[in-house]
């Protein structure tokens, strides 16, 4: 506010008239970059695919926040060059546009300067800029730009920059290849005749990020668009495992009635059914209390999570269980090589009630054991509902100092007792378990005992 960098009324006025500063705004992004390729092997879920990034500085201006056309022209000519895509196939480009009377202008000039070097067309291209809506994130910034273009690209949808009904009279868009974006759109994919040759382009975007000391960066991000894969089958045959978990009963109540309202929404088919499984297998954390179901079709996974949320009790192919202290046993009884063994013949004869038994009660499990083998298409990850947190608040209630209690320390007679665990006891039990002697369960709930007993 003191260098007069911020607007007067509160308002980013993103190429609009009367904008005379930025607006302040906070904010916090991540994307997982990954290679193309692996992405598609992995089946993960592809939000863009980064076709290509620039940067440079605008070296010596007449002031440290004045803008250099030329570099930020050189910069955006770079990324296109490297990029493969003719500036005509840019149907969008999401720009710093800080909503300055200055800066606009220069920021126009300079995509203008890079996008005429290979078209003279006009009024083409859309143009926007997320500060418009939340402020200036700073060094965040550039990642909500980031975010704003593949929301677009997932709902294939251009969203208005406000505060600009009436543009800045300084910026004559009509001999622009840009157009701002002022109304919620579809984003079509552009037709355009490159070399007299017209083709449909995919949805391709430029995005702009520029620091007030002279720092810019440009980035081309293009859709993925998937090619045609071979549906991953669901049967009673070869059912689909879905699991959940959560830190607490109530949570895992939640996580199920979420996953249920999602079903009963109709946004899956059966042919998603795999993919369900499989996103929720690899794609989740494994918390402490857990549920697991063997299901073949939607509707039986939305009836076996109906039964479960009104309490039902002995529903078929239906697991539950908790980690609790003593798992160490488990995780020694994984670690044993007969009973990795035995879990591998238990996959692959599909005997998952023995796999699911073990799993809800702390199992670690490679889920990927049981997708892609002998060349089967492997499923995809795909959006589903997140974590239910509880959201309670927390207020740090103020200390007494006179009646703080210190944090117990073990003595010495404790410590001697954690040394002398019984290695020999899981051994035995082990073995035990190995030679079909004892049951699993009853072995985890002996080894339970042995290590509530220290």
């Amino acid at each position: 506010a003191q260098g007069q960098f911020a607007a007067s009324d509160g308002l980013c006025k993103s190429f609009g008239e009367g904008g005379d500063g930025y607006v302040p705004g906070e904010g916090v992004g991540a994307v997982l970059l990954k290679p193309l390729a692996k992405a598609i092997e992995d089946g993960d879920q592809i939000h863009g695919v980064i076709r290509s990034s620039a940067i440079n500085h605008g070296g010596k201006t007449n002031g440290y926040s004045v803008p250099n056309p030329v570099a930020q022209a050189q910069v955006i000519a770079q990324a296109l060059k490297e990029s493969g895509v003719p500036a005509r196939a840019v149907s969008y480009i999401e720009a710093h546009g800080t909503g300055t009377s200055l800066g606009d202008p220069i920021e126009i000039a300079g995509l203008s300067k890079a996008f005429s070097a290979q078209t003279a067309d006009t009024g083409y291209c859309a143009i926007g800029s997320a500060k418009s809506n939340i402020g200036h994130c700073e060094s965040a910034a550039g990642m909500a730009g980031l975010s704003k273009v593949l929301l677009q690209m997932k709902h294939q949808t251009l969203v208005p920059s406000l505060h600009s009904q009436t543009l800045n009279p300084h910026i004559d868009f009509e001999k622009t290849p840009f157009v701002v974006q002022r109304e919620l759109a579809p984003w079509h994919r552009p037709r355009v005749a490159i070399d007299g040759q017209e083709r449909e382009w995919p949805r391709i975007a430029g995005l702009s990020s520029f620091g007030a000391g002279g720092s810019n960066a440009h980035l081309i991000i293009e859709e993925y668009v998937a090619s045609a894969r071979q549906v991953v089958e669901v049967s009673a045959q070869k059912p689909a495992i879905v699991v959940l978990s959560a830190r607490d009963g109530d949570r895992l109540k939640e996580q199920a009635a979420q996953l249920r309202q999602a079903l009963d929404e109709g946004s899956w088919g059966q042919e998603d059914l795999a993919d369900i499984a499989y996103t929720l297998q690899v794609g989740r954390e494994a918390m402490g209390v857990r549920l697991a179901c063997v299901v073949a079709t939607l509707d039986e996974l939305r009836d076996t999570l109906e039964r479960h949320s009104r309490g039902e009790q002995g529903i078929d192919n239906l697991y539950l269980g908790e980690v609790k202290r003593g798992n160490e046993a488990l995780e020694a009884f994984t670690a044993d090589e007969d009973l990795a063994k035995a879990i591998e013949a238990w996959v692959a004869k599909g005997k998952f009630h023995k796999l699911l038994g073990f799993w809800v009660k702390g199992l670690s499990f490679d889920w990927e054991q049981l997708h892609g083998a002998h060349g089967e298409p492997k499923p995809r990850r795909i959006s589903l509902p997140t974590y239910p947190f509880a959201r309670e608040r927390y207020w740090i209630a103020s200390e007494d100092p006179g009646q703080h209690t210190p944090e117990p320390s073990l003595n010495s007679g404790e410590r001697e007792v954690i040394k002398a665990f019984d290695e020999d006891f899981f051994l035995t039990l082990i073995d035990q378990v190995s030679s079909d002697t004892l049951t699993i369960e009853r072995a985890l709930d002996l080894a339970g005992e042995n290590l509530a007993d220290l």
